[in-house]
């Protein structure tokens, strides 16, 4: 009767707690690790199901115990907390991942490799560098805005505004110099995210899923290698509908008493890859036109905002890429119209 069926873990930088049931669902294990003892600690256990929310450094952890033979799932902690008792600790947040896994119908992430998680930081480090490269960029127009100078806006008339500055007298020798400082840390950060999209393109062209995605209209090359690296197996959403409300990009249901009342989307699932979509979408409506856009996008678009047009333009390219994953086939603009 001792014996665990059912583990959860609790994850963090040095502690972990774990929290064990036996097959009548009953505690059998409740015990408080540090960092260097987890490996060791699971190594002398029989292999046995283990979860863990699906958090920093989670992917490592479950690769970790899946080479020691144990059965490791990641939830999402969204799904964890509602299994949670009264009261906020280590303890009750282990025993409510071992109890959400036990659930019939939970969803679970998939673990990601190494090679799958390298690859990845070619889009968050450069995403990184344009977030701060815009920072910078707005660091030097407040600065220069202080002494009179102004410039056009847009990343690329920063080196004109720079100009300005340094042959403006009414700017003061320092102010010029550190805004020099800072100009030339926008053009390190603009040639290192340079150096990154170049080998984001070269991944994209030996990626034959990345290909066929960047042929759809409002996805090009980054908005495909995200999509295809971010979602290694597309087939654990049952339909293209589940793929589009897990980005995010349906809306939330307030439904009642037999009364369906929608709100805004939900903004759940992956930031960026929400972010591109109706990024992407967004240039498709200010290119459409009669006769070269779909009869759906043009009579949409003369009854509601753009914005809500873009947003639902979005959610039917997310699973219009679903399609293409999952049946390994290539776009066809017949199904856009």
């Amino acid at each position: 009767m001792n014996e665990i069926i059912r583990i959860g873990i609790d994850t963090s930088k040095h502690i972990f707690q774990v929290h064990g049931v036996n097959a009548a669902e009953q505690p059998v294990l409740r015990k408080t690790l540090r960092r260097g003892q987890l490996e060791r600690f699971f190594t002398s256990l029989p292999p046995t199901l283990i979860g863990l929310e699906a958090c920093g450094a989670s992917h490592h952890w479950a690769r970790l115990l899946q080479s020691l033979g144990h059965e490791v799932r990641l939830l999402p902690p969204q799904y964890v907390k509602p299994y949670v008792k009264r009261g906020k600790n280590d303890a009750a947040d282990a025993e409510a991942i071992c109890e959400a896994l036990s659930r019939p119908s939970m969803r679970f992430v998939p673990v990601r490799s190494t090679q799958n998680q390298a690859e990845l930081m070619l889009l968050t480090a450069r995403d990184l560098l344009l977030k701060q490269k815009t920072m910078l960029i707005n660091a030097i127009r407040g600065h220069a805005a202080e002494f009179g100078v102004t410039g056009r806006k847009g990343a690329n008339n920063i080196a004109a505004l720079h100009e300005l500055i340094a042959s403006n007298d009414a700017v003061p020798e320092l102010a010029r110099e550190i805004l020099g400082q800072l100009f030339e840390q926008v053009q390190s950060l603009e040639q290192q995210a340079r150096t990154l999209e170049k080998k984001l393109v070269a991944w994209h062209r030996s990626n034959k899923c990345s290909r066929r995605l960047a042929t759809i209209p409002g996805v090009g090359p980054i908005g495909a290698t995200a999509m295809v690296m971010k979602v290694s197996d597309p087939r654990i959403f049952k339909s293209a509908r589940h793929f589009a409300a897990w980005l995010g990009l349906t809306p939330k249901d307030h439904s009642t008493a037999g009364r369906h009342r929608l709100g805004v989307i939900t903004r759940a699932g992956d930031e960026m890859l929400r972010r591109l979509l109706v990024n992407g979408a967004t240039a498709v409506i200010q290119c459409a036109r009669p006769g070269r856009s779909s009869p759906w996008l043009l009579n949409l678009l003369a009854r509601k905002p753009k914005k809500l047009v873009a947003v639902a333009l979005a959610n039917k390219i997310a699973r219009i890429a679903w399609v293409l994953m999952t049946r390994d086939e290539d776009y066809r603009h017949s199904l856009a119209a």
